[in-house]
């Protein structure tokens, strides 16, 4: 009985450490996201020439609509240039792209990935540009996105995330995804500036210095989660990202349950190998350098999940509860206070972290599918063995109907 006791007790305090300070840390900088990050003087004025690299495999559905919208820009045309690194499209898309006044780069791998393609792009159309600016097949930029990324560079900025925001809310689960991204938004790119730290990077609406990024994208090879190795790497080397709330990216959201599933799991899966893959180097960096950015992006890769930490918090707190009214002895050893007051720091980084245009009907419609998006969440983290060895492709073209 003492064994068990000990196994409980053990199981507890393990519980409440990771979720307690997942609760803290989301909390802290929920709160800190609400107010606004200190501003960099502008120290230059120039304007660059950008590459707006969009690499796209077999994304015939948006593809054509995205190229022509990449092209409204308030920025001079003569300085950027739209790059479409097209990866088995139809022949009927690839006719209608090359009628556009964009460069097209068709490419082709035995196994292909969003890094593969970027590497080629950059190959084929040389060193002529300032800045790389990457954006997924189904971005549409602002009309002044590119002028807000190039005044951040004017301020010093080598890396810049914009602000993605659902392009698409037409679904229960795609409203859960527009919320999801705006409360990370929140936490891990405006709080996190709003503290001094670097923002997170997203997988496209970013740029970069482009011979920077260039060099940097030689060593990255990842089949899943590009993005992640690159952001590590970025802060490895103490290169600071900034975030621009105001840039704005319309992105589209997962709008089924199979699609929602298959990308958390190639995220969570990502997540996991790169924590294993740096876990060291980020303690050695936080212990002898002091590079804080760097440590706290390898604890991300290791943290909950926000959908998972609301539901894994919200089960918790309700046991203790159960516990404390039904039993007046108990196996338990950690206190149910630890749990309500965690409950309540996550609930209340949520509460902060959620725009205010999400408060309404539809929201409450879309809260409905909640526990199926948390079920999904937590079976993908019993799928995640070999989710990063291939590639797995989320299929985007709004769907009727709905």
């Amino acid at each position: 009985m003492d064994v068990v006791k000990y196994l409980i007790n053990g199981m507890e305090i393990a519980l409440m450490t990771y979720f307690g300070f997942a609760s803290i840390y989301v909390f802290v900088f929920s709160f800190f996201g609400l107010f606004s990050a200190k501003k960099k003087e502008t120290i230059i004025n120039k304007k660059r020439k950008f590459a707006v690299l969009i690499p796209g495999y077999k994304e015939d559905n948006v593809i054509v609509e995205v190229a022509r919208r990449a092209l409204e820009q308030s920025y001079p045309e003569e300085l950027f240039e739209v790059v479409i690194i097209a990866d088995s499209f139809q022949e009927s898309t690839l006719q209608k792209l090359k009628k556009l006044p964009i460069r097209l780069i068709e490419v082709s791998f035995e196994k292909s990935t969003k890094s593969k393609a970027l590497n080629k792009a950059m190959d084929v159309i040389g060193d002529q540009y300032h800045v790389a600016l990457i954006l997924d097949a189904d971005n549409i930029m602002e009309f002044d996105f590119i002028e807000r990324v190039n005044d951040a560079f004017n301020k010093g900025y080598k890396v810049v995330q914009g602000h993605r925001v659902a392009k698409n809310t037409n679904t229960p689960f795609a409203i859960l995804d527009a919320i999801s991204e705006e409360v990370n938004n929140h936490i891990f790119r405006k709080g996190h500036r709003v503290l001094g730290l670097s923002s997170a990077l997203i997988g496209s609406g970013m740029a970069f210095d482009y011979h920077f990024f260039k060099t940097t994208m030689a060593n990255v090879n990842a089949v899943g989660g590009f993005d992640k190795e690159l952001e590590l790497k970025l802060l490895k080397a103490s290169t600071k990202i900034e975030y621009l709330h105001d840039a704005l990216v319309l992105d589209e959201k997962v709008q089924k349950s199979d699609v929602f599933s298959n990308q958390r799991k190639r995220w969570l899966s990502a997540q996991f190998i790169y924590f294993r893959r740096y876990v060291i180097a980020g303690i050695k960096a936080l212990v002898l350098k002091g590079n804080i950015d760097f440590a706290d992006k390898v604890y991300q890769m290791v943290s909950p999940p926000r959908i998972l930490l609301l539901g894994l918090v919200g089960i918790l707190t309700v046991v203790y509860l159960g516990n404390d009214l039904l039993f007046s002895e108990s196996l338990l050893v950690v206190p149910s206070v630890f749990w309500y007051v965690t409950s309540l720091l996550t609930v209340l980084a949520f509460v902060f972290a959620i725009p205010k245009k999400f408060y309404g009907r539809a929201t409450l419609n879309a809260l409905l599918t909640l526990p199926k998006a948390f079920v999904l969440m937590l079976l993908s983290l019993f799928k995640l063995k070999g989710a990063n060895k291939k590639f797995i492709h989320t299929q985007h073209g709004t769907l009727s109907g709905q």
